[in-house]
Parts: structure tokens; sequence; C-alpha cells
């Protein structure tokens, strides 16, 4: 098994990091940041999950969001 002490995202669920961006910015503020049709169209984590995992370049967008606003913002799961 290889190590993972250099991945900030080591543990945490994709349905995490999109729940607590949802709760953090809300899915109208949350589009507008990335946008993608599941952020904008009808959104709910199911569809986005769904998107997100067949979709490497908006997955890596999502995450470096959240990694941006856990740097600036601290913790967002508190």
């Amino acid at each position: 098994m290889t190590q993972q002490a250099n991945n900030p995202l080591h543990g945490i669920t994709l349905e995490l990091i999109v729940t607590s961006l949802v709760e953090y910015y809300g899915w109208e503020e949350l589009g507008m940041r990335i946008d993608i049709r599941c952020f904008n169209s009808d959104p709910s984590v199911k569809s986005s999950l769904k998107f997100l995992r067949k979709t490497p370049w908006a997955r890596k967008k999502v995450e470096d969001l959240y990694l941006h606003v856990q740097a600036v913002e601290g913790d967002l799961e508190d």
C-alpha cells in the first residue's frame, strides 16, 4: 500500500467534499464558481457525485476549490 502523507484529500470522500461546499456556498454560488451542469440544473448531491466520479477534470476543480476553502477558512467539517 502506498503512503498518502502528502495527499491532503486522503480519507475525505467526494460526498463529504460536495456536501461541505454546498453548505458553505449553496448550489447557486457553487454553480457560478464551477460552471458545470450538475451544479446549475436541478442540482443534487447524488447527481453531482455521479457526474464527478466519471469526469476527472470536473472532479479536480471541485477538489481544488475544497482545498482552497480549507486553506482560507479552516476545517469545513466543523
